[in-house]
């Protein structure tokens, strides 16, 4: 049986699409009529293809959603034949209909593999190392981090830092630099005293340097394209897709962004110079693309950056961008970007995480 929240209909708008991806914890949304006629199907690459197009998200998904899907009839169906569907096109899901192209059932790769591992290879970035900035005081996790640095606080039975490593070397990612600071010392005896399956080198700041200042220490250990992450964050992209946007714009640093949706819970007044009332929205929605945290960059880019001296990222892009440098973003959906910096949002990664 469907979940219903994996159906939606083209008079849709693409936020409400973002929203039901969001619900569904999925990438796939199938597009039908009111009889659950399959009339094609909508992605999460097909709604970061619009937002990046410039598409009003506020239209509907009728020129977005792909009308033309790879689809198995009822009759044909055996789990054979669609796991060989699934690797040879590389996607995640397939929709099942009847001959009238009713759909029956949608499949996933969990469905008929053993594991939710990825379609990929997963050795995608094998050649691509991860910079973790863990050098900050987590202020806002405070009183935890009095004790404890942030890194090393857990989620279920690992730490944050093990979490965000786990999600890279799942695309063969297997190297990884720590640039350290507040605490340090108790990060580094940790990841020196447990079994790794990826090789983590220890970079130290002399003072606090800020989101970007302290990659200036890795001049002389990265080549070509890194990966740069905040240590509270874990995002669930496709990180193969990612390297590919980032290469095919020639850009000098891609962010990952993320999609987010908020309701003012009260009435909008809106007036004329003078106080006059133009008009009142009812609990508006707004729709912001916010930064991650997370970055690809090349080497490049570190050459505007100060050895020992204080920079955010923000204002190393904005550098980059004075410099003609290219300067690109790759939006995710809400749910796949999830923040572990504060306590409300470390109780809400713990969910998403299905560790509580």
């Amino acid at each position: 049986m469907v979940n219903e929240k994996s159906f939606i209909q083209e008079t849709a708008t693409v936020i409400d699409a973002l929203k039901k991806l969001d619900e569904a914890s999925s990438k796939i949304l199938l597009v039908v009529n009111s009889q659950k006629i399959l009339k094609g199907i909508i992605s999460d690459g097909d709604i970061r293809r619009s937002i990046l197009s410039g598409y009003d998200l506020k239209n509907t998904i009728q020129s977005v959603y792909n009308k033309t899907p790879i689809i198995v009839f009822k009759n044909e169906y055996s789990r054979e034949k669609i796991q060989k569907i699934l690797v040879d096109n590389e996607i995640e899901a397939l929709p099942i209909v009847d001959d009238n192209r009713r759909v029956v059932d949608f499949v996933k790769w969990e469905d008929v593999f053993s594991s939710k591992k990825s379609i990929k290879s997963g050795n995608q970035l094998k050649d691509i190392p991860v910079v973790i900035m863990a050098g900050g005081k987590g202020t806002r996790l405070e009183p935890f981090t009095t004790v404890l640095p942030k890194p090393l606080i857990p989620i279920g039975d690992k730490t944050i830092l093990e979490k965000i490593m786990e999600e890279f070397s799942n695309y063969g990612v297997n190297k990884f630099f720590l640039t350290l600071n507040y605490k340090g010392e108790m990060i580094e005896a940790y990841f020196k005293s447990i079994e790794k399956k990826y090789d983590i080198s220890f970079v130290w700041e002399k003072d606090f340097c800020g989101t970007a200042g302290s990659l200036k220490l890795l001049e002389e250990l990265v080549q070509g394209t890194f990966i740069v992450s905040n240590c509270d964050i874990i995002i669930k992209a496709d990180y193969e897709d990612v390297i590919n946007f980032h290469r095919h714009n020639k850009a000098q640093v891609t962010t990952i962004s993320s999609m987010l949706h908020h309701t003012i819970p009260y009435g909008v007044v809106e007036f004329h110079n003078g106080g006059e009332i133009k008009g009142i929205r009812e609990k508006p929605e707004l729709n912001f693309t916010i930064n991650t945290g997370l970055y690809i960059l090349e080497k490049e880019c570190l050459k505007y950056l100060l050895k020992d001296t204080y920079m955010d990222m923000p204002q190393l892009i904005e550098n980059l961008m004075k410099n003609n440098k290219r300067a690109f973003t790759y939006p995710v959906k809400e749910s796949d970007y999830i923040d572990i910096g504060q306590w409300d949002e470390y109780r809400s990664a713990v969910k998403k995480l299905g560790i509580a």
